[in-house]
């Protein structure tokens, strides 16, 4: 039999212990914890969805690497073109890791309209094209069909038909640059067959999706000849190795960059998140520890005389401290128990509801992304209850200096 906790437990069950002089202190300490894990359960999970969604958006347009030719200067039309027979397409032997390799070439045009233009950039793709992102993101129509032999639709964003009131099935007018043409611009007259929406803005107000023959041509290209290749990884925390690995496999003449060297700026600014994560989750722990050493000490304070009877009877100081620090235990599971339950709540409101939304040109999103992973809240929890309890250790150490012919003597 556990002596010690069987004396918590009755101390817990015990009616004096609810109507005690204690007990707002306690209640207190219980909400602090509870608020402290609910707010930590949400700051992560925000957190770690926003750098998800962001992340999935961006390679969801650019692949997490691109293989292209050095003459093209990170630019994001494809100027120089590069031979589509590659050791390492339709995939890299060499490496593991490699989900797939597609080929693509951009061309950069103007929309007409009778009254208004706009800017934008082709994607020329094949069929072998990865599709699910668009796919996830489509809200009106179908993607194009790359199976015909002369592919004019077109896949655009719901920014740029809400701009120029564009609908299903219109036909509009695009000219393009030509870069290897005596004429400098060529015209297109594609059908829309689809609009998405990805709520990225940087993206949305100038892609249009369509076929890469269709790219090859403007550019008087060959069939073979295409504007570079997107590599899509298994694992994305694995980006800088086989962003390396893949460098170093390509011919000399090209060159590979990541998704985050492209864009080191918004995945910088990605990576400052944690760092507000990790401030939140140590000011939470930090007032929870707080809140329960001074629960902990009232606790102890309340019921010197029974620490004296205890001594007394033979009980060592460190068998006396174990009676509180499960007590106070018990008090810290169940401030965890009521904030999981808060913070898991709103978050599933968040998820499905999609309440509370967001400028898309500021956050690159339109409403508050989350990301409920089970592994992270195990262990913020685990975490919690740890730091929370050891800091009771020190505290509780006042329990050595009762004297227990002091203590009975007022009871």
């Amino acid at each position: 039999m556990n002596f010690e906790l069987f004396i918590a437990k009755r101390i817990i069950a015990g009616k004096q212990y609810k109507s005690s002089i204690s007990s707002p202190i306690i209640t207190i300490a219980t909400i602090a914890i509870a608020l402290g894990v609910a707010i930590m359960l949400i700051a992560v999970s925000i957190t770690s969805g926003f750098q998800n969604k962001v992340r999935d958006k961006m390679t969801g347009f650019k692949g997490h690497i691109q293989i292209v030719n050095y003459d093209n200067n990170n630019s994001d039309v494809s100027t120089v073109p590069i031979d589509i027979n590659q050791e390492f397409y339709p995939e890299f032997k060499n490496i593991d890791g490699i989900k797939k390799v597609q080929p693509f070439a951009n061309v950069g045009g103007i929309i007409r309209t009778p009254s208004d233009f706009e800017g934008i950039i082709l994607k020329g793709v094949s069929a072998d094209y990865d599709f699910t992102f668009f796919n996830e993101c489509l809200v009106e129509g179908r993607l194009p069909n790359f199976n015909q032999e002369r592919n004019k639709e077109i896949l655009i964003s719901e920014s740029i038909a809400n701009r120029l009131n564009f609908k299903l099935n219109d036909t509009i007018q695009t000219w393009f640059g030509a870069e290897n043409s005596s004429l400098k611009f060529k015209m297109r007259k594609p059908v829309v067959v689809g609009i998405y929406n990805t709520g990225f803005e940087q993206f949305d107000k100038i892609m249009v999706l369509g076929d890469l023959r269709e790219v090859q041509q403007i550019n008087r290209w060959e069939e073979n000849q295409v504007g570079g290749f997107e590599v899509l990884i298994d694992d994305y925390d694995e980006l800088r190795q086989k962003g390396d690995e893949v460098y170093s496999s390509i011919g000399a003449t090209l060159n590979s960059i990541t998704i985050v060297d492209h864009y080191p700026a918004i995945f910088e600014w990605l990576k400052l998140l944690d760092n507000n994560v990790w401030f939140i989750i140590g000011i939470m722990v930090l007032v929870a520890g707080i809140n329960m050493v001074t629960a902990l000490l009232v606790l102890i304070l309340e019921r010197v005389q029974m620490v004296g009877i205890l001594k007394a009877l033979g009980s060592v100081n460190w068998s006396i401290r174990k009676i509180f620090l499960y007590n106070a235990s018990y008090l810290i599971l169940k401030g965890l128990f009521w904030g999981n339950l808060i913070g898991l709540s709103l978050l599933l409101i968040q998820k499905y509801t999609k309440l509370i939304s967001l400028d898309p040109e500021t956050y690159y999103v339109s409403t508050v992304p989350v990301d409920i992973n089970l592994l992270a809240i195990l262990l913020l929890n685990i975490g919690t209850l740890a730091l929370c309890f050891l800091m009771l250790i020190v505290p509780s150490y006042i329990i050595t200096k009762i004297r227990p012919s002091k203590s009975i003597r007022f009871a």
